[in-house]
């Protein structure tokens, strides 16, 4: 069973165990008192949470002797748990969904989705170039900004993402 991760812990803040959390999803609104989560750590449950400092306090861990045990620890979810637990707009999609989708334009296939690489506010494909393509003498790989100019669509279902002007960046790559 694959695990994500989802956010880390930081230092202790005040007298009763508060600890920073640093997120590293999109969705911190899956979070929520009362759950519980992986973490390499073991489980531990959120007792209470504090969006606007940055701040959660651990079941178990309700003083800063004890809290401070848990600073560093990383904090993991599984696909279905994130599924369940964020709520997508229309037109967005998990990462874990992206990866390996085969990457068109017209009835040319470019490559495979290999990574997603986050560079400031854009999301970029990390594409791997199709053999067909490397034997023409395009590069191995290259980075496709995902955004409206060059994706016309994400068929998640089918795994394929449909481009438009994809081909041109491959070739200034």
């Amino acid at each position: 069973m694959e695990k994500f991760f989802i956010a880390q812990i930081g230092r202790t803040v005040g007298l009763w165990g508060d600890l920073k959390i640093h997120f590293h999803t999109d969705f911190p609104e899956q979070f929520k008192v009362g759950e519980t989560y992986h973490s390499d750590r073991g489980e531990i449950t959120l007792v209470d949470m504090n969006l606007k400092r940055g701040t959660v306090r651990f079941q178990g861990y309700e003083s800063v002797d004890a809290a401070k045990r848990l600073t560093n620890a990383k904090i993991y979810a599984t696909e279905a748990e994130t599924k369940a637990n964020c709520a997508l707009a229309e037109g967005e999609h998990f990462w874990f969904d992206i990866m390996g989708c085969k990457v068109m334009q017209d009835d040319e296939l470019l490559g495979e989705v290999k990574d997603i690489q986050r560079m400031l506010d854009v999301d970029y494909l990390a594409i791997k170039t199709d053999a067909s393509l490397v034997k023409e003498g395009f590069a191995k790989n290259f980075l496709l900004p995902y955004i409206p100019r060059y994706i016309v669509n994400a068929d998640i279902e089918n795994k394929t993402i449909f481009t438009q002007d994809a081909k041109d960046i491959l070739e200034a790559s």
